[in-house]
């Protein structure tokens, strides 16, 4: 793995960005989440004690909740507990499609696709179970896309704090698909290199040859 000479590229000029917990806000009870929905029915246009739509409102917050859960995760605690006996392994660990189900925070429209994780090892690993978690904790959030690929890179970079991280994100947003434009069949793709991953030129390429996005030459970095 060859690293970079060109000092313009060190990695103390590019941009950290530290991820920040959400804003805790006052919940409100559920019985006026209910009422909530109740209200959306009837600005829909139809009647929330109608027979078939009695049972709406419940089944709304519930799985309101499961969207959601991730607001009360902690995605640094999460990646707390790593491995140090690596028998020297120094190459590229990648977990790729990882599926993934979040929110977009401007319509609350499901965004649905993939995320590719790939980080190099300073001396400590993590379970892989536990980066299909971050992606979890992430995406089930109210997001916009290129968020939630830096949220997840910045966190990998500040826990493991390894020599590179990699993020791609390939999604369908249906606020888009469904709505709006129309324009179904669109994916949007994202990504954020930190470390080798960004400096590096040859270490990029054999990240993304790994990964094999078909959009590897035209991702956006964030």
């Amino acid at each position: 793995m060859q690293t970079s000479a060109n000092p313009s590229l060190s990695k103390s000029n590019v941009q950290k960005i530290t991820p920040k917990q959400p804003v805790r806000v006052r919940r409100p009870s559920r019985e006026e989440a209910l009422e909530a929905v109740r209200t959306l029915i009837r600005w829909a246009g139809d009647d929330p004690d109608r027979e078939g739509l009695l049972g709406t409102p419940d089944r709304v917050v519930r799985s309101y909740q499961e969207f959601f859960s991730g607001y009360d995760d902690d995605p640094v605690a999460l990646l707390q507990r790593t491995f140090e006996e690596t028998d020297g392994y120094d190459e590229i660990v990648l977990l790729k499609d990882i599926r993934f189900e979040s929110h977009c925070e401007h319509h609350i429209a499901p965004i649905i696709g993939k995320v590719h994780i790939a980080y190099l090892p300073s001396n400590r690993v993590v379970g892989i179970s536990k980066l299909a978690r971050l992606v979890e904790v992430y995406a089930k959030r109210l997001q916009i896309q290129e968020k939630m690929t830096a949220q997840i890179a910045n966190t990998l970079d500040e826990v493991l704090q390894p020599k590179g991280v990699a993020v791609v994100i390939e999604a369908a947003h249906q606020c888009m698909t469904t709505r709006g434009v129309h324009k179904p069949g669109v994916a949007m793709v994202t990504s954020r290199m930190l470390g080798v991953f960004r400096t590096d030129p040859l270490s990029r390429r054999e990240v993304l040859s790994m990964i094999g996005t078909p959009a590897a030459g035209s991702t956006q970095n964030v």
